[in-house]
């Protein structure tokens, strides 16, 4: 949240890889993904210092995702899916 009670607003950028693979994925593949993008948009406490070369990996039922951080948000350079 921030001080005037909003929660904050993150970005995500997809390298051209990501963006790709996800149009691949059947739609519930693609859902999945997604959806822990979004868990990983919530969470900012779990991401890496932002601006460095260190990386996370965040899993799913049946996906994982690897990003970094910047400031104001994260970027996806990776994902599986095991569909």
């Amino acid at each position: 949240m921030t001080s005037t009670g909003l929660p904050m607003v993150y970005e995500v950028d997809l390298t051209v890889g990501v963006e790709d693979a996800l149009d691949g994925l059947p739609e519930d593949g693609r859902r999945e993904v997604l959806e822990v993008i979004a868990g990983v948009l919530v969470r900012p406490g779990g991401w890496p210092p932002a601006g460095g070369w260190d990386g996370a990996v965040w899993f799913g039922p049946r996906s994982w995702v690897a990003f970094t951080a910047f400031t104001g948000g994260i970027a996806v350079h990776d994902f599986g899916w095991m569909g």
